[in-house]
């Protein structure tokens, strides 16, 4: 008798269903894993730059806030944009994914995403903000991760078909004097032209493996 996984055909070929648990479970792993490296990635090098404070993704443009002076750009595989706060040990991240599997989910699940592998965690505020036209889901929270005790402060959003991640982390003590920064940043982001099609999003080669 074959033998059929979950979500499998015979000799284990996933079926339609099964690619789509599958990729949605891949997707959510490629989101968490930046953050992973961001905590790691103190001396890293500068990647990407942003011009005039816009990033520009394929056919997609983005205003940001304004970039701290204390901000030192860094490259996280897996990240649009990241940055080194080096007085205060902290880091930021900023990313676009378009049409990427499982971003249909709830603002709610993908900020879940984004904190995989920490406990501990104790919410201190989770609320539902406009944010550049849509809803955003802003939560800041304390946790640990790999043992150790950090703060984040992050927003997600869903708009045209991306979802977007924008996470500021430091430890305790620190993270009060580097989120006003922070905030200042992600209220400043907007788009300026969004894709006319998925493949104009993805247009821009991807770090991801």
């Amino acid at each position: 008798m074959a033998l059929v996984g979950i979500g499998g055909a015979p000799n284990g070929s996933p079926t339609g269903a099964g690619r789509r648990v599958r990729d949605i479970h891949r997707a959510r792993m490629r989101r968490f894993a930046p953050i992973a490296l961001l905590l790691a990635c103190a001396a890293c090098a500068h990647a990407n730059a942003v011009e005039q404070g816009v990033f520009t993704k394929g056919e997609l443009r983005i205003a940001l806030g304004p970039l701290p002076a204390g901000w030192r750009p860094i490259g996280v595989e897996g990240a649009d944009l990241a940055f080194r706060d080096d007085e205060r040990e902290g880091s930021a991240l900023f990313d676009v994914r378009c049409d990427a599997p499982g971003q249909d989910a709830p603002l709610s699940i993908l900020t879940e995403d984004l904190i995989m592998g920490t406990t501990e965690r104790d919410i201190e505020s989770q609320k539902v903000l406009p944010f550049d036209s849509r809803e955003a889901l802003h939560t800041v929270l304390r946790a640990k991760l790999d043992g150790v005790p950090m703060q984040y402060d992050i927003y997600v959003i869903k708009k045209d078909g991306c979802v977007y991640d924008l996470v500021y982390v430091a430890p305790p003590s620190r993270f009060p004097s580097g989120s006003g920064d922070f905030e200042r940043f992600a209220a400043g982001v907007h788009t300026l032209s969004r894709p006319t099609s998925a493949e104009g999003a993805r247009s821009q080669p991807s770090r991801d493996p």
